[in-house]
């Protein structure tokens, strides 16, 4: 059964549980159709036979994608979520996951789930055109860390006797990467000094307040704000949200340097991770600890490790137990692919909270 959201998307409200056709649906709901074939990709149009111009199109896209095993939907999610209250990235009770991408010319909702252990079906709904619909896979692609390949991770985890067994347990887990760097930024600001639950709880408020509700089978989804949406929102909504003085501040600041183009990702891209987390630091409020989260959660980094954290502090106590280790050995081990360490770490806890794979509430 499908109903349209308040944005015209169509959702479902039963998801299938099965392994999907790479299909491209145009429908309108009264209308004869014709069909044609695209060719290489195995795509297949349906495109609407009708004279009525003011017609509403709904465009369904549905592919299904390769991914590097060993992979686990569930487990990337959550760390990229971190708690089921986040708002922006969703896992429905079915085990979807689901997000509202911004960016295009109306909202793009995108559906993913793991039809089998190296491959996901991704539905994409609300594109304008193929440039559109390849453009908001491509994104899929990256928040889900699906080519990712962490053979340097898991040697190396082997010879840590008290980080192995977690390894075991979370093995599928991919690094995600937010679609922008403008999200990542966002994300490391808030979370700056302040617990999981707290700065979960202000990024939350802070969506809620920049950004509009679709709404998708009973469940409110939100697009992350853009930075022009904050740039142009007066303080009271955002102090309102809990956000510091001191956190407004950078996060405006951020917002300019994007918005004017002096701090984009290609720069950051074209180098090594020390001289890009310079080029961050050189932002007022951008420490080492939020350029390094910037680095690993925006820019798939994995030969950072952000130190000097009290909340990764507790979880290393917290898996290695009694267990004696020195950290600065056990991230030369591992490292091109020390920032897996910080996935793994964050699993633990999440488990332990019985946050794994929750259904998000929304």
């Amino acid at each position: 059964m499908r109903r349209l959201c308040c944005n015209g998307l169509s959702c479902s409200a039963n998801a299938p549980n099965r392994t999907l056709q790479k299909t491209v649906e145009v429908a309108a709901s009264e209308d004869k159709m014709y069909s044609r074939s695209l060719g290489s990709a195995g795509i297949h149009e349906i495109i609407p036979m009708t004279l009525r111009v003011a017609t509403t199109v709904d465009s369904k896209v549905r592919y299904e994608i390769d991914v590097t095993k060993p992979y686990r939907l569930d487990l990337t999610v959550s760390v990229l979520r971190r708690l089921s209250t986040n708002t922006v990235d969703v896992i429905t009770p079915e085990g979807e996951y689901v997000r509202v991408l911004d960016g295009f010319r109306k909202s793009v909702l995108v559906r993913v789930a793991q039809t089998q252990p190296a491959a996901l079906t991704v539905v994409i709904e609300g594109c304008d055109g193929p440039d559109e619909c390849a453009q908001a896979l491509a994104a899929v692609r990256r928040i889900l860390g699906v080519e990712r390949k962490l053979s340097h991770f898991y040697s190396a985890a082997k010879g840590i006797p008290w980080l192995w067994p977690l390894a075991v347990r979370m093995r599928g887990v991919k690094p995600p990467r937010y679609p922008t760097l403008w999200e990542a930024c966002v994300n490391a600001i808030v979370f700056q000094q302040v617990s999981l639950i707290a700065a979960s709880s202000i990024s939350r408020r802070l969506i809620l307040a920049l950004s509009s509700p679709v709404r998708c089978g009973g469940i409110a989804l939100y697009a992350f704000p853009g930075a022009e949406a904050l740039r142009v929102t007066t303080d009271g909504p955002l102090r309102a949200a809990g956000l510091s003085t001191n956190k407004l501040a950078t996060l405006r600041r951020v917002a300019d340097a994007i918005l004017s183009g002096s701090l984009d990702e290609k720069m950051l891209e074209e180098r090594p991770s020390l001289d890009a987390a310079m080029i961050l630091r050189e932002i007022k409020g951008i420490g080492p600890w939020t350029a390094t989260v910037i680095l690993l959660r925006g820019l798939g980094r994995l030969d950072v490790f952000p130190m000097n954290d009290s909340s990764v502090a507790r979880n290393l106590v917290f898996v290695a137990g009694a267990a004696h280790f020195d950290i600065d050995a056990v991230l030369t081990a591992l490292g091109p692919q020390r920032g897996m360490l910080y996935y793994h770490l964050l699993l633990a806890r999440l488990n332990a909270r019985d946050d794994i794979g929750r259904a998000s509430f929304t």
